[in-house]
């Protein structure tokens, strides 16, 4: 019996910790699934994702640069992608209808509610940064039902662009934007969707914005404390997440999506951090 093949998009992608999980996933669930990463020209992601699946490749992930352009390239998206904007999941219909989801804003729900037992439902919620990473996942967060996010850039004309996208799904949920210096309340929790911790360019916040039960999700993640988490543990807080998690729970979902089967995550999660 052969394997289906499924692989990973990006440039660089010689990074990419999406085989290994996924080869997890294949061992734990017996599913016949091979999954490798390739590197595409950034001038013909479109020529890689048509050979692909052209060879019989079942379904792709994608990553950095290539997420709007995967968006645009789909013949039809899901709702979630569509909000999104941008996407990271690729697979063919029974028609052969190319469809693109968006797995990023299931799997930091997914990693804050179950795995980290965190609340956000009726919580005061600050979101750093107004780029993809962070229009991929406030959809989902939105879902929740929290008190209030607040969208902090440093150009606040995109965080105000996020709020007028984002209002007409927002229910009860007070949405605002502002630049990084604004905000000088405690939040519950702290969203980092910046580049911070991959250039060591902290947003200038107040440390007023964390208090003793402040929780601290970095979207980045690392083997040692992440740069931005770094900084919130100096500046009191005492629980710090980085992304890993988020990273196994979006990689666990276009699993689901491709083969009809839901992976356990927190083995994987785990080995991943042994690794």
């Amino acid at each position: 019996m052969t394997n289906d093949l499924y692989a990973v998009v990006g440039n660089p992608i010689s990074h990419s910790k999406s085989p290994r999980i996924h080869s997890l996933f294949a061992r734990e669930t017996g599913e016949p699934v091979e999954y490798t990463a390739i590197q595409a020209p950034r001038d013909d992601f479109a020529g890689t994702v048509k050979q692909f699946f052209e060879r019989g490749g079942k379904g792709l992930n994608v990553t950095v640069p290539f997420k709007e352009e995967a968006w645009k390239l789909a013949d039809r998206r899901t709702e979630r992608a569509e909000n999104a904007g941008a996407a990271n999941t690729l697979y063919l219909d029974g028609d052969g209808v190319l469809v693109a989801d968006n797995t990023d804003g299931c799997g930091i729900v997914r990693d804050l509610l179950i795995n980290h037992v965190v609340t956000l439902n009726a919580a005061r919620i600050l979101v750093l940064g107004a780029g993809g990473a962070v229009r991929g996942v406030l959809g989902p967060i939105l879902a929740e039902h929290p008190g209030a996010i607040t969208i902090a850039n440093r150009t606040v004309a995109k965080a105000e662009a996020l709020v007028e996208l984002f209002t007409p799904v927002a229910g009860e949920t007070r949405l605002s934007a502002c630049g990084f210096e604004q905000p000088s309340e405690p939040f519950d929790l702290i969203i980092n969707g910046t580049s911070a911790s991959l250039q060591g360019d902290l947003p200038p916040l107040s440390p007023k914005v964390i208090a003793e039960k402040t929780v601290v999700y970095d979207m980045m993640y690392s083997l040692q404390t992440t740069t931005f988490n770094r900084w919130a543990l100096e500046q009191g807080a005492q629980i710090v997440h980085d992304g890993l998690g988020m990273l196994v729970e979006q990689a666990a979902e276009s699993f689901r999506i491709w083969r009809g089967v839901s992976p356990a995550t927190r083995p994987v999660i785990d080995e991943l951090r042994n690794d």
